[in-house]
């Protein structure tokens, strides 16, 4: 079985001591593949340190909504830098987040829409973060013309409704741990939904550890676990999973090599 996490935070401070044996017990679950997205200009040099470390473990470049306050132009002359990096394969994560409102809400969408067009310039997708903020993420990706390079909706808990205008606008739709919550009915529901050549997953690492490790710190090794519920609600077997989620990952990411290679 291989397995590709696309949303891993390998670079964050609770890694710092054994991102090694993390690594190698990601490697015995079967994870061949992980994107590492910033969240900062520190934490994009950082991703792209870990990347260039380990064969099939890739860095995405960007300002997260909670970093989007008073951003200096050098910061996205310097994503726009590192974007270029061989082991670089996305604009992220970027987006909106309503919930900490760290920053402005008008200047978090002129961070996100600034970083659209930086992903236009330099041919990439871009990892969508969206926290009580749907309708502005909507209509700031459909307006920004993002689909020109499409993306991921990350760690997605939505409604059906929300995920088809996504996807309309070239996003594949990626699930992570909370789509085993035992009261995440609604979630599983929409993930029993999404097309086959839409769907992805994802841990989040190493936030939102799934059941029954919720609560501890996540690792991508959990993401088997995140594709054996979606399997499961979906009903087929987890190796049909694993397979298409893969093989949907490498049509977004196109940067990647193909392991072993």
């Amino acid at each position: 079985m291989t397995l590709f996490d696309t949303h891993c935070h390998l670079m964050d401070e609770q890694f710092s001591d054994d991102v090694d044996l993390v690594i190698q017990g990601a490697r015995a679950a079967g994870v061949k593949y992980i994107v590492v997205p910033a969240i900062d200009v520190v934490t994009a040099r950082r991703a792209i340190a870990i990347a260039e470390r380990y064969e099939g473990v890739y860095a995405a470049v960007g300002i997260h909504p909670e970093s989007a306050k008073d951003v200096p132009a050098c910061d996205f002359d310097e994503v726009e830098r590192l974007a270029a990096h061989q082991k670089v394969v996305a604009i992220g994560e970027i987006g909106l987040d309503y919930y900490w409102d760290a920053a402005p809400r008008p200047e978090q969408q002129a961070v996100l829409r600034r970083q659209i067009e930086l992903a236009k310039r330099v041919d990439l997708p871009i990892i969508i973060h969206n926290r009580e903020s749907t309708k502005d993420v909507v209509d700031v990706l459909r307006d920004a013309g993002a689909a020109e390079v499409g993306g991921v909706m990350h760690c997605f808990n939505e409604t059906l409704d929300v995920a088809e205008k996504c996807m309309a606008l070239g996003f594949y739709i990626s699930f992570g741990g909370p789509v085993t919550f035992k009261k995440a009915e609604d979630v599983r529901e929409v993930a029993a939904q999404i097309p086959d050549d839409r769907i992805l997953i994802e841990t989040d690492s190493p936030y939102l550890s799934p059941h029954p490790f919720r609560g501890k710190r996540n690792e991508p090794a959990r993401v088997r676990l995140v594709a054996e519920q979606i399997a499961q609600v979906r009903g087929v077997d987890v190796d049909v999973l694993a397979a298409q989620t893969t093989a949907n990952a490498l049509a977004l990411f196109r940067g990647v090599k193909p392991y072993g290679e």
